[in-house]
């Protein structure tokens, strides 16, 4: 079965998710919702769809059963819980709520709708070369540490720095540097290592008050994480995993295109393989088993949630300790 598929938000990463759906065989489109017709419009006519809508009611009474929202973070809470109480499968993007209050509210509705199930969209983790790491890792006698970098040049930028104020650098769209980019390291760190024991974030402010990079530090029993990201400029510098001697280097900790380990003699071994060229498709097909086999991925599917949660926590957390307030958190 194919699972009906509706779209809210149009950009290139919308576009890339319709994509992967459609070569994973699992999902077919069906409708889109933008805010703007002549945008909706737009977005459907390459995937033949007619059904353009810019009522969300309308939209999640119009047939589909599972939901890839892409819109701005501070909208995403409503949307959702729009979409459960419609009993569609919601499948939002990165990141998901902007605070543990949001997210518990949903955690709540999602009980009283047990068929109903909710993904964040952390592609990165569900890629083949991921679980390389998470194996990798597991093997290794001790984790001394790690650094991860995620420095990429906004494509709005530019905007920001013409006087403008776009929505991925504005708190009034719980957005900036942390949860835009830093969320991709954050969600490896915690995946690979579980919560942090405490959690600082030195964030670089912007004009508006937004972060426009930082340095977050996750600590744990013996060790810490440091995290480096940021929207204002390139980095091409690889992430590491300290052993004692052994370390395992990863090319680009959100792509995750190389991973390479040197054992305690320095000897290199590369562990990746090459990648799909639609990264998304990986997590459309793992998304797509949850929703058509409940009882038994009911485990993994707890598990993902539960990740998912935590990241949310650790991202108010780190927010918090730089104080940084988003309007959604009042």
């Amino acid at each position: 079965m194919a699972y009906k598929l509706g779209i809210i938000g149009t950009n290139w990463i919308t576009k890339q998710f319709v994509q992967a759906a459609h070569e994973s065989g699992q999902y077919v489109l069906k409708a889109v919702y933008s805010r703007h017709e002549d945008t909706g419009k737009q977005f459907a006519q390459p995937f033949n769809v007619d059904d353009v809508y810019t009522d969300l009611e309308t939209f999640y009474n119009s047939g589909i059963n599972v939901v890839y929202i892409a819109s701005p973070n501070s909208v995403h809470f409503e949307q959702v819980k729009a979409a459960i109480s419609h009993d569609i499968h919601v499948i939002v993007e990165k990141t998901a709520f902007s605070n543990p209050t949001e997210y518990a509210a949903i955690l709540e509705l999602l009980h009283d709708h047990p068929n109903v199930r909710l993904f964040e969209a952390a592609r990165h983790i569900q890629q083949p070369n991921f679980k390389v790491i998470e194996q990798q890792v597991a093997q290794m006698e001790k984790i001394s540490g790690a650094t991860f970098v995620y420095e990429k040049y906004s494509s709005r930028f530019d905007d920001y720095l013409a006087g403008n104020e776009p929505n991925v650098l504005s708190r009034r769209f719980s957005a900036g540097a942390l949860t835009d980019l830093g969320v991709y390291p954050i969600y490896a760190a915690i995946k690979l290592f579980g919560a942090p024991k405490q959690s600082r974030y030195f964030a670089t402010p912007l004009r508006n008050g937004a972060d426009g990079r930082g340095i977050a530090i996750l600590r744990y029993d013996d060790f810490d994480v440091t995290i480096e990201f940021g929207k204002g400029s390139n980095s091409h510098l690889p992430s590491e995993i300290l052993g004692r001697r052994d370390t395992l280097v990863i090319g680009d900790i959100a792509e995750v295109l190389d991973v390479t380990y040197y054992d305690n003699e320095g000897a290199a071994h590369r562990l990746s393989q090459e990648p799909l060229e639609n990264p998304m498709i990986d997590e459309a097909v793992k998304f797509a088993d949850m929703m058509t086999n409940p009882v038994d991925t009911a485990e993994a599917y707890q598990e993902l949630l539960a990740l998912s949660k935590t990241v949310n926590q650790v991202l108010f957390d780190l927010r918090q300790d730089a104080g940084i307030v988003f309007p959604a958190d009042k």
